[in-house]
């Protein structure tokens, strides 16, 4: 009854900006819990998922440590060798090349110039979105500039 009513008075009120309202707006996501409190099996589910977040969170250290690993390593390895040139990417090589074109040589936005940078693009790889930039711009890394 609670939520109906919140949401009527939701509705009565569309052209009034108020943060109240605002608060009011957001009561409306609690509709969907009325479905577990009646659903004996929907209840299993929810607390099995609560139950569980520790050990996600457990396993998700492991895999920070490990990426951290891999990341100290991809910092000594490409640190600095990540650019292209902004006239062809993948034709010239080097700072020389690409500034004796008319070119400017910058920095990808998936590099491993810090720890924070490798973390990030260890993550783009791992999400499979992006990796082909990543693989290419680390084939041609042959030097800093």
């Amino acid at each position: 009854m609670f939520i109906v009513g919140t949401s009527v008075l939701d509705m009565a009120l569309t052209n009034v900006d108020l943060p109240v309202i605002k608060i009011l707006r957001l009561l409306r996501t609690l509709r969907p819990l009325r479905v577990i409190s009646h659903n004996v099996a929907m209840k299993l589910i929810v607390a099995s998922l609560f139950e569980s977040v520790g050990a996600i969170f457990n396993v998700m250290i492991v895999v920070v440590a490990v990426w951290l690993m891999f990341g100290i390593f991809a910092v000594n390895i490409f640190a600095g060798k990540f650019f292209y040139c902004s006239i062809g990417a993948y034709t010239y090589h080097t700072k020389f090349e690409c500034n004796s074109a008319g070119g400017s040589w910058l920095r990808a936005p998936q590099n491993f110039d810090d720890i924070s940078q490798a973390m990030l693009t260890l993550f783009n790889v791992a999400s499979l979105e992006g990796w082909p930039d990543v693989m290419l711009i680390a084939l041609d890394a042959v030097g800093v500039d």
